[in-house]
């Protein structure tokens, strides 16, 4: 369990600062930090999201019996994934920390605010990215302890197609990075329709699909029992459904905005 979980602690980082110091360091670009910060910090995400979609990919596509069959790249993502949530909640820190320093992001009235004290600065992130850092604490803390030791083998189906719903990442990503660099106003536009479907298809739609296919596998059930019934797949589609649900009503409402 150690190797994978080794691993993800130095490729996520490692990649990161990586990423920073190359955006620096290009003589055609010349990034400022704060830049090469916020930008390499959603590389690194989508890089994740790419990895994670497609090693679920292979373990749902792997998976003929959806509650019984194995396949060993799920615990070992699973445990490889773990450092990214940590690591990221740091990274999105020092997003937030940049921001603040940066004119236009301190002040309500336009104005760059005077730098704060560590400590305001982190309740401030705690309080804006609040539902992320839980997401993903809940991520370490709970559903990673649930799909390694509770979920005794079984359910690789169902965790290959929560891996898979990182699909939409890498568009969300795409998007904030446009806006970052000031690109143009069609580009974000095309961008942000590719993030609005494919974060509905894989982050919304996907756990009616889950339950679907749950109902197929028991025909006998009936199909508006099949969220009641019991086994270790549930509590983790259970907590990342609500999240989804929220942040795909941000993502309708910053399309409204844009179109």
């Amino acid at each position: 369990m150690l190797t994978p979980m080794v691993a993800g602690g130095v490729v996520f980082p490692g990649l990161f600062l990586l990423s920073k110091n190359t955006l620096q360091r290009l003589p055609q670009l010349r990034w400022e930090e704060a830049d090469a910060v916020i930008v390499s910090a959603r590389l690194v995400s989508s890089v994740q999201a790419i990895m994670a979609s497609t090693a679920g990919y292979i373990v749902s596509t792997s998976c003929k019996h959806i509650i019984d069959d194995q396949h060993w790249l799920s615990s070992a993502y699973t445990q490889f994934a773990v450092p990214y949530f940590i690591y990221d909640i740091y990274a999105m820190f020092l997003c937030h920390w940049h921001k603040h320093q940066v004119k236009g992001h301190g002040g309500d009235n336009g104005r760059a605010s005077p730098p704060g004290s560590t400590w305001a600065v982190a309740r401030a992130y705690l309080h804006k990215e609040f539902l992320m850092v839980l997401h993903h604490a809940v991520m370490v803390l709970v559903c990673f302890p649930l799909s390694v030791v509770w979920r005794q083998g079984k359910g690789d189906f169902f965790l290959g197609c929560l891996l898979m719903a990182e699909v939409s990442t890498p568009f969300v990503c795409l998007g904030k990075i446009l806006i970052q660099v000031q690109a143009a106003a069609q580009i974000a536009a095309q961008v942000n329709g590719a993030m609005l479907l494919s974060f509905l298809c894989c982050q919304v739609l996907l756990f009616p699909y889950l339950y679907w296919a749950l109902w197929a596998a028991t025909p006998a059930l009936p199909l508006l029992a099949v969220p009641l019934l019991p086994g270790p797949h549930q509590p983790g589609r259970c907590a990342a459904a609500c999240p989804q649900l929220y942040w795909f009503f941000l993502i309708c409402r910053g399309a409204c905005r844009l179109f």
